[in-house]
């Protein structure tokens, strides 16, 4: 039927990924639909994939951060499409079982644990998933650096502000996002966000 096409097409989607799927032990798969469930109930911001693929290349499984979000989004469509569809546990396993020959046991196990525990819970308002297509801020980290040397003069001893930002995008992918501003830039920037918080104390 309509559904398990859908599945079917989630996980061919990923292409190469399906099977990568193999490659991740089952505690880290869990962990990362455990944080894909989350994301689709809103209680966090997203799944932050490069963290996780330190961790599970730490562990010694050679995959890379790319393989890891392709996998996420299959997982997190699968999951967003069956609550679409009140799909029961038992349901989403039959769909999984039809169509994903490639998906291995212990990932069904993780899949129908979770759905289990938590599917439930996750509300499909299309509302929410139309107010996701801009990216979400998680955090700021920044430190003054002195730059050494630049191209037009050897010894320029200049500070610069370097700046990172935490950004959950619209698929749920936590990235990062470093830049650097001279000091006169980070002092436009500053002002900009004094003017904005005096336009909030009057909200």
């Amino acid at each position: 039927g309509f559904v398990s096409g859908h599945y079917c097409l989630c996980f061919s989607d990923v292409g190469g990924a399906a099977d990568k799927i193999t490659l991740i032990p089952q505690d880290f798969f869990a962990e990362l639909c455990e944080q894909i469930i989350q994301h689709l109930n809103h209680k966090i911001p997203g799944v932050n994939t490069a963290e996780l693929c330190q961790r599970i290349q730490t562990s010694g499984i050679e995959i890379n951060v790319g393989d890891l979000a392709k996998i996420a989004n299959a997982v997190s469509f699968l999951f967003s499409t069956a609550a679409r569809n009140n799909l029961s546990t038992e349901e989403l396993v039959t769909a999984l079982g039809n169509t994903v020959s490639v998906l291995p046991k212990h990932a069904v196990q993780v899949i129908r644990h979770v759905w289990n525990e938590q599917g439930k819970s996750i509300s499909v308002s299309e509302d929410a998933r139309n107010t996701a297509a801009v990216g979400q801020f998680v955090d700021i980290k920044w430190k003054l650096g002195v730059a050494m040397s630049s191209d037009t003069c050897r010894s320029l001893k200049y500070p610069y502000v370097a700046v990172t930002l935490k950004v959950a995008d619209p698929s749920g992918q936590i990235t990062d996002k470093s830049f650097e501003m001279t000091v006169p830039q980070f002092k436009n920037f500053f002002r900009q966000f004094k003017e904005m918080a005096a336009v909030l104390e009057t909200v």
